[in-house]
């Protein structure tokens, strides 16, 4: 295994992180508690979760995902061994089951946050607490073209990052991070922590793969030039870039057949056509299409972390199995040939 500094802080991760979401929800305890005892195996150190995990979002399965890893952290007594990851929602009124659906990213939201989560994970501290999403009005979770609205009501960053200030005095947080953030948002964190003094954030999780390189434009060189290393999520853009719905095909208990209506991001026509073709350049080069969409995003000098998941101990398998797979120039030279003649055909 690989292991990068998590930003310019002291903290060194395994280039492969263990992503958590569908635990409780897809995968049940006992398939989690499978998943990390092999992924600490393979020398994996870095477990990614959040208090909104299980998804899609529910009332039923909130925390679920922090509790089963609490219960793991308990049963094996390994915490000193984990780099612990978690985040606090941004605002929620899409989502009124978690703090009535009026989260948002001020001192007694964060602070309320921060408690359930070390309650649920049965810890004294988190290695890294990160924001979910912006409070602002802004362009994540697919949504490129920012559109100016009224936004009097956003909790300022300063007032945000305050908070997370007082996480690190407390000894509850180690370091923080920004998550789905803009280029403007980013530099408005370190800002704020050069202006006024506050901690620094080390990370960004935001998505990148080869179907959504929207991070290259604006974020790569702010991730480079101010050491925020990248954790990239979605790596497998939802799976569609293992070749497993080419065709139309729609595996039994695989997310898009569960949850289609939620995650229908990487399904557009343009999307298809340049995961096709995604797919067909790995095959050609003898290599399966996971593995080679997987080590594409290992191989970038910005990113600290891949955040990969699975449902089945293979796909576990195969996705850690990326981190040995290293990229032709050649190979390299047809993928971004793909990717200029189709950029980003889903953000």
């Amino acid at each position: 295994m690989e292991f990068r500094h998590l930003g310019n802080s002291d903290i060194k991760v395994s280039a492969i992180c263990l992503g958590t979401m569908t635990w409780g929800k897809q995968n049940s305890q006992a398939e989690a508690f499978e998943q990390i005892d092999y992924a600490l195996d393979q020398d994996i150190n870095f477990i990614d979760t959040a208090e909104l995990y299980a998804v899609p979002p529910e009332a039923e399965t909130y925390g679920a995902t922090e509790t089963i890893i609490g219960s793991w952290l308990k049963q094996s007594g390994r915490r000193d061994e984990i780099v612990l990851a978690s985040k606090v929602c941004g605002p929620t009124d899409w989502c009124p089951h978690i703090r009535e659906g009026k989260s948002r990213l001020d001192r007694n939201n964060i602070f309320a946050a921060v408690e359930a989560s070390l309650k649920r994970l049965q810890t004294d501290y988190l290695d890294l607490y990160q924001v979910h999403w912006p409070d602002r009005n802004t362009n994540y979770f697919g949504k490129l073209g920012y559109e100016v609205t009224d936004e009097e009501s956003a909790v300022p960053i300063e007032e945000t990052l305050a908070a997370l200030g007082e996480l690190i005095t407390q000894g509850k947080v180690r370091h923080i991070g920004i998550s789905n953030e803009t280029p403007w948002g980013t530099m408005r964190y370190l800002q704020a922590s050069e202006s006024i003094g506050l901690p620094r954030i080390v990370s960004i999780q935001n998505p990148y793969n080869l179907l959504n390189r929207s991070f290259e434009v604006g974020l790569a060189e702010i991730s480079h030039r101010e050491e925020i290393g990248l954790l990239a999520y979605s790596p497998l853009a939802f799976g569609t870039l293992t070749g497993k719905y080419m065709g139309g095909h729609m595996p039994a208990g695989s997310r898009l057949s569960l949850f289609s209506d939620r995650y229908s991001r990487y399904s557009n026509p343009e999307g298809i056509n340049a995961t096709q073709k995604y797919v067909e350049l790995a095959q050609e080069s003898g290599m399966a299409p996971a593995q080679m969409a997987l080590a594409f995003v290992n191989s970038r000098p910005f990113v600290a972390a891949n955040i990969i998941g699975a449902t089945t101990m293979e796909q576990l398998k195969e996705n850690i199995g990326s981190i040995n797979v290293t990229l032709s120039d050649e190979l390299l030279a047809n993928i971004n040939a793909i990717h200029t003649a189709q950029p980003n055909p889903c953000p």
